[in-house]
């Protein structure tokens, strides 16, 4: 028991995978301090997965699946079944009436679900049909559009590559290598400019 009480002293923890009884994707990996008393383990858990304390047994196993021990004593330091960072420390949830159980926690399709009619909808001011339906309202028609593609494209007429030319603000000089469209940057026509100086998003090219 010495030898067991010296290897604990300190602030020594170990990371543990933790499964549970009722909960199939409740897997996650937990850092437990090798001073917490079994109670205390059990305490950190029920936060986490929603089992009882008292409704809660423990069981360690090693990285081969192998049980180690049963932590039925809640008196007894977790330090004192050598776990080590690897090990599964198993929930078994023995309340029937748990709310784990059932898979409320995990089955979405158990839970009944919110609906309102097309009609009480449609009356309702704040939904993102009526945000839409303004924004699409406010947006320039198909016609305006093309318009003022057809301006831009006048103005990039005059734009010659291989010209030079000084772009605002900043006053910065270099040479046109492109004029045109580019849709993978967005609508419109664009100019690309190969700074003199290394400036720019790209360092001048």
């Amino acid at each position: 028991m010495a030898s067991s009480l010296q290897k604990i002293e300190g602030d020594e923890s170990v990371l543990l995978r933790v499964t549970h009884s009722n909960l199939k994707s409740f897997n996650p990996d937990i850092r437990f301090s090798l001073q917490l008393t079994v109670e205390a383990v059990k305490d950190k858990l029920w936060k986490k997965c929603g089992t009882s304390v008292n409704s809660m047994h423990l069981e360690l196993y090693d990285e081969l699946r192998n049980k180690i021990a049963d932590l039925s004593d809640h008196s007894k330091l977790l330090g004192f079944y050598s776990p080590f960072d690897g090990f599964r420390l198993h929930v078994v949830d023995l309340d029937p009436a748990s709310v784990t159980s059932g898979g409320w926690l995990e089955d979405t399709s158990l839970v009944e679900k919110y609906e309102i009619s097309e009609e009480s909808y449609n009356k309702r001011g704040d939904t993102f049909r009526k945000y839409r339906e303004k924004l699409t309202s406010q947006a320039p028609s198909t016609i305006e559009a093309k318009t003022l593609d057809t301006d831009m494209e006048d103005i990039c007429a005059n734009i010659k590559v291989g010209s030079r030319c000084e772009v605002e603000p900043g006053a910065k000089r270099g040479v046109v290598k492109f004029v045109g469209q580019a849709e993978p940057l967005g609508p419109g026509f664009w100019v690309g400019v190969q700074y003199d100086e290394p400036l720019g998003k790209h360092d001048g090219m």
